[in-house]
């Protein structure tokens, strides 16, 4: 299943602005991009071999992780894989799924979430 790169990044907007109002405040330092593949440097990064495999990866220092010594002129960012979630779905429902999923998972590790807290929560 094929989407255009806009249509792609409307789902992940949607996604983002489906998160709580409570939780919205602590996204404002973060910024979400849609690459269509993984670089070498970002499978590197998250311990991946094939590059197929990454839907997404979270760039930065988790909020449970952060201290006022540190210095936070980096922004925090996640980036999105737009080809890798149009190869595993045959349907735009399914994007739409995999994508909010995709966003969710990577926006839960800015929140200090690690892979085991995001299986039990669905989002894996």
């Amino acid at each position: 299943m094929k989407l255009t790169t806009d249509e792609f990044v409307n789902l992940v907007e949607e996604a983002i602005e489906s998160l709580p109002e409570s939780l919205r405040p602590y996204m404002e330092d973060v910024i979400v991009d849609v690459e269509p593949m993984p670089s070498r440097e970002d499978c590197r990064e998250a311990e991946v071999d094939d590059p197929r495999d990454l839907l997404g990866l979270y760039h930065g220092v988790p909020l449970t992780e952060r201290s006022v010594e540190m210095d936070m002129m980096h922004p925090q960012r996640v980036t999105i894989y737009q080809r890798n979630i149009e190869r595993m779905c045959r349907t735009r429902a399914e994007v739409v799924e995999q994508v909010r999923t995709t966003v969710l998972h990577e926006v839960g590790h800015h929140f200090g979430l690690d892979e085991d807290d995001l299986f039990e929560l669905g989002y894996d």
